[in-house]
């Protein structure tokens, strides 16, 4: 990400629903946070204002740190996008497409159904033991979810619902 002063990039506008993540009163908690970390009132977080933050915490970080924070998001870091950061990082999914195009690499007639016993062999027995899923968190993964009489799972379907939540159109 191009520093503070010289070719700066335009500020992406996030997903208009950021907002609606949140209740109130923990918008208002982040933009009160977020103000106190703008320590140049420019509307974005850069290099300088994360120094001072870790500064006043008294801790002195190295630059390659804090650029590499500043790297994880797609622009500069206005409050929409620092919200947007938030969401992701406190409901701990990976984006949208990335869950449709893990299912995906198992839907080999690419028809946007996978077989949920085939989807319980893989997510128990496949990976690391720790990162492996029990019945129960199998279970409890798969709740609300909607399986056809087959044992078919949409998967474009669930994701939605885990990304969005359970949602009446």
């Amino acid at each position: 990400m191009a520093d503070k002063k010289g070719g700066k990039k335009k500020a992406q506008r996030a997903t208009s629903n950021v907002f609606a993540m949140f209740e109130q009163q923990q918008v208002q908690e982040f933009k009160e946070a977020f103000t106190l970390m703008d320590q140049d009132r420019d509307g974005t977080l850069g290099l300088d204002d994360l120094r001072e933050v870790y500064s006043s915490l008294g801790k002195a970080m190295k630059d390659a740190d804090l650029k590499a924070m500043l790297e994880e998001a797609p622009g500069p870091i206005n409050f929409t996008m620092l919200l947007t950061m938030f969401g992701d990082k406190l409901n701990g999914t990976d984006p949208e497409d990335a869950i449709m195009n893990a299912f995906k690499l198992f839907d080999e007639k690419a028809v946007g159904h996978i077989a949920t016993k085939f989807l319980k062999e893989i997510l128990t027995t496949q990976g690391k033991p720790d990162d492996r899923l029990n019945d129960a968190e199998y279970n409890q993964m798969l709740e609300g979810a909607v399986v056809d009489s087959k044992g078919m799972l949409d998967y474009a379907q669930f994701t939605r619902m885990v990304k969005r939540g359970n949602q009446e159109d």
